[in-house]
């Protein structure tokens, strides 16, 4: 959906209250009822219907009423709530035209009052051309029903975690600035994606940069997972600089080799198409700096150390706090509980099994030794379980003959003391038919 901010400068407090309680109610409905709304907004004198309205007609919010009569967040709706925390903080005071469309976010310049010119990243999952996130990210493992602006919020986080960690480590990334809800500020990049340009005046230069990020990357503990020419930045005097954090993955995930492959595989096709370079050659010239690395010189991910540092587990220090961090793990790390659990449950399941026999073995047991017994003390039980028995109904018939006199009697009560009542709407026609037959049915009561 396209952003409008035009729309931003007419709403008031009251519909950015009742967004707000969309937003609240999302927690833990699909569909907020309309009575949760109001509820939650609070206006006076049912002030919520008629924001609805207003709001439903900006397609701030999506309708829906299969089930029951209720309103959901839409994208366009979470920019606004977004922006307009922004601009209350103070971090820009306009939005300006878009610059980039991802299949998972959109990028906008926006202003601050100083001038400054800074980049929006706003976060879209679920878009149809990247839906398969359960799949391709790791945000949701073992769930079937999710929300998609939570999903959003949970990659903005983690985004600007990453960013925040790779700059105070000195990686060539943009500057985080804030972040709030799906939206992440940061540092205008002035530059190109390297998809976009055709010629380089030290292409390998710029190779061996690219690769030695990767390189570097790992000794810190972290892997990309889409480093490729679309993901990183050049400008004129050919200065690298990375973007698009939201799938980066720890050098311990299971499948962590297999990213940094593809990472180093995607470099060097795109040179060797682009730029015709015969890596080969350049690694005959330079035999001294073949350790760690293949016989057609890329680098070997059981060969790297990680001597840089842990960056993976200091993330969760850097721009999270410590419910967004239960958050993140309760999705991404989701999966790996339930491995290890499965192995005890397995245990405990063998375990029980094991119990089972040996209580039914113990019960079946007792059972012969008690078989004797209970032949024995059979026929006097019997007897005795005759006579309770006839006792039994005679009391029971006593009782139903006692509760069936106190019926009566009641029944006999409420008829003596019963009135006739007059129509009940006799007021409402005077001199007509209904008053007419009331003033019968007085005249037949009294006679």
């Amino acid at each position: 959906m396209k952003l409008d901010v035009d729309v931003l400068r007419y709403l008031s407090k009251d519909d950015f209250r009742v967004l707000t309680a969309v937003e609240l109610g999302m927690r833990n409905h699909e569909i907020v009822p309309t009575e949760l709304i109001d509820r939650i907004a609070r206006l006076k004198h049912g002030g919520t219907y008629k924001v609805l309205k207003n709001l439903l007609k900006h397609k701030l919010l999506h309708h829906d009423s299969s089930k029951y009569d209720g309103f959901r967040l839409t994208y366009l709706g979470y920019d606004y709530l977004a922006i307009k925390t922004m601009v209350n903080k103070g971090v820009f005071v306009g939005v300006g035209r878009q610059i980039g469309v991802g299949k998972e976010s959109d990028i906008f310049e926006v202003v601050c009052e100083d001038g400054t010119v800074l980049a929006m990243k706003l976060h879209r999952l679920g878009r149809v051309s990247f839906r398969a996130v359960k799949s391709k990210r790791d945000y949701l493992r073992h769930r079937s029903s999710y929300n998609w602006l939570y999903l959003s919020r949970l990659a903005a986080l983690k985004e600007f975690a990453f960013m925040k960690a790779l700059e105070t480590h000195s990686f060539p990334v943009p500057k985080a600035v804030e972040h709030n809800r799906h939206c992440v500020v940061m540092s205008l990049v002035q530059g190109y994606p390297l998809v976009q340009v055709k010629q380089l005046q030290n292409p390998e230069t710029v190779f061996e940069t690219i690769l030695g990020i990767v390189v570097r990357l790992a000794e810190h503990g972290l892997i990309h997972c889409d480093f490729n020419e679309f993901n990183i930045m050049i400008d004129d005097d050919e200065k690298i600089t990375m973007i698009d954090f939201p799938q980066m993955v720890s050098v311990s995930h299971r499948n962590a080799q297999m990213y940094f492959d593809r990472d180093v595989e995607c470099i060097f096709k795109f040179f060797q198409k682009r730029f015709n370079l015969s890596f080969q050659e350049s690694i005959d010239d330079n035999d001294d700096s073949d350790e760690g690395k293949d016989e057609d010189g890329r680098p070997c991910f059981s060969e790297i150390e990680r001597s840089a540092g842990f960056l993976d587990k200091e993330l969760a220090a850097s721009g999270f706090s410590r419910k967004d961090e239960e958050d993140i793990r309760r999705f991404i790390e989701g999966g790996a509980e339930a491995e290890t659990n499965s192995d005890s449950e397995v245990d405990s399941v063998e375990d029980l099994n094991e119990s089972i026999l040996l209580q039914v073995e113990e019960h079946e047991n007792k059972g012969k030794d008690e078989s004797c017994e209970a032949a024995e003390s059979g026929a006097s039980e019997r007897e005795d379980a005759t006579d309770e028995e006839e006792n039994e109904m005679e009391n029971e018939a006593e009782l139903t003959k006692s509760l069936n006199r106190q019926r009566r009697h009641a029944i006999a009560a409420t008829r003596r003391g019963r009135k006739s009542l007059a129509s009940r709407n006799s007021y409402k026609d005077k001199g007509g038919r209904s008053s007419h037959n009331s003033k019968l049915q007085k005249q037949l009561s009294g006679w």
